[in-house]
This record gives C-alpha cells, sequence and structure tokens, in this order.
C-alpha cells in the first residue's frame, strides 16, 4: 500500500496539533501493514464515504474536529487530498 499526501494536505499538517497529526501518522501506518479494508474497521477512524460534491471521496476522523479526506487513486494507492478542521454547521 502506498499513501500520498498532496502538497495542500502537507501544509495542512504542518498547522494542526501534535496529537491530530501524530493519528494521521499512525492512520497511514496502519493502512501500509493491514491495508485500507481492514483499516476501515477500526471505529475510532469512522473511515465514510462523502456525498455531494465530495462524491467519490472518503473521511477519516482524527478527532472530533479535524478530518483527513482522501481518494483511492488504484487498488493500491491513496491519496489524502485535505486535513480540515470541521466548524459547527448553522442551521
Amino acid at each position: 500500500m502506498k499513501v500520498g499526501v498532496s502538497s495542500k494536505a502537507a501544509k495542512q499538517l504542518k498547522k494542526v496539533p501534535d496529537p491530530i497529526r501524530i493519528k494521521f501518522e499512525y492512520w497511514c501506518d496502519l493502512i501500509n501493514f493491514i491495508g485500507l479494508l481492514e483499516a476501515r474497521k477500526y471505529k475510532g477512524f469512522h473511515d465514510e464515504p462523502l456525498r455531494g460534491k465530495r462524491k467519490g471521496q472518503r473521511s477519516v476522523r482524527l478527532s472530533k474536529a479535524y478530518r483527513a479526506i482522501y481518494i483511492e487513486v488504484d487498488k493500491e494507492r491513496y491519496e489524502i487530498i485535505e486535513v480540515i478542521e470541521v466548524n459547527k454547521h448553522e442551521y
């Protein structure tokens, strides 16, 4: 398995708190060791497909406030395209 990080996501990772960065690195290591399908079974990451304009992308929960957004490039490669801070939605 190969997990790539876009330049945008790399910049965003530099700004997140250390515990978030550590959990992100753990998730990447997990994918490399056991594969994405097995890593998706870890409930702590809440790996889920996105909808709407982000259809085709998936989200991994790094904390209540941070998500890593990734795409599957092919069966063996994945790219992190964003690491975002989630704000409460206004209704």
